[in-house]
């Protein structure tokens, strides 16, 4: 497979058929037993730090921390990356992402669909090329199904690239299937 600025792939298969793994793979969280993932003409394990600068994992976990705020989550993603990141450009992804008014609650309050909404803004913090993601619509009203789709969207005709899992239909014209 390959892809190109402002093409998306689809991995779809049953439960088990190993589309966590291929993204895991993705990552670079582990090794494919056979083949290599390139990145720019070379193997991410030879271009690592490039790779990771240019790639966005979501996993298919919430992956925040209940005893902050959704402002304080993205704030502290953005930390791990070396990036400050302002309250305003943290808010400005929450209330995109359908989160105004809940931005200073403790994240413990929130339902399952918003704790996903607070991992899905930062995709609107964080400068990636690549977006690698597990399942991203799980727990999802179809509300925040569509809004999602458009950041995608969004991202593609910026000239980035996605690769995405989904039991549920996608909201985005083209892209690849990949089938397990």
């Amino acid at each position: 497979m390959q892809l190109d600025a402002g093409q998306w792939a689809h991995v779809r298969g049953e439960n088990g058929a190993g589309k966590t793994s291929l993204l895991r793979m993705l990552a670079g969280l582990s090794q494919p037993d056979e083949g290599e993932i390139r990145w720019l003409g070379q193997p991410i394990k030879e271009a690592r730090a490039q790779w990771h600068r240019d790639l966005l994992f979501l996993g298919h976990q919430a992956a925040i921390k209940d005893e902050f705020t959704p402002i304080e989550n993205l704030q502290a993603a953005s930390a791990l990356d070396g990036e400050p990141l302002s309250d305003e450009t943290a808010l400005r992804a929450l209330v995109r992402m359908g989160l105004k008014g809940r931005e200073h609650l403790p994240a413990r309050v929130l339902s399952a669909g918003q704790k996903r909404r607070v991992l899905l803004a930062r995709m609107l913090t964080r400068c990636a090329k690549v977006w690698v993601l597990d399942e991203p619509f799980t727990a999802l009203d179809v509300e925040a199904v569509q809004a999602l789709g458009q950041v995608v969207g969004d991202h593609l005709t910026q000239g980035g690239i996605a690769v995405l899992t989904s039991h549920q239909p996608i909201p985005l014209a083209g892209g690849q299937e990949v089938r397990l």
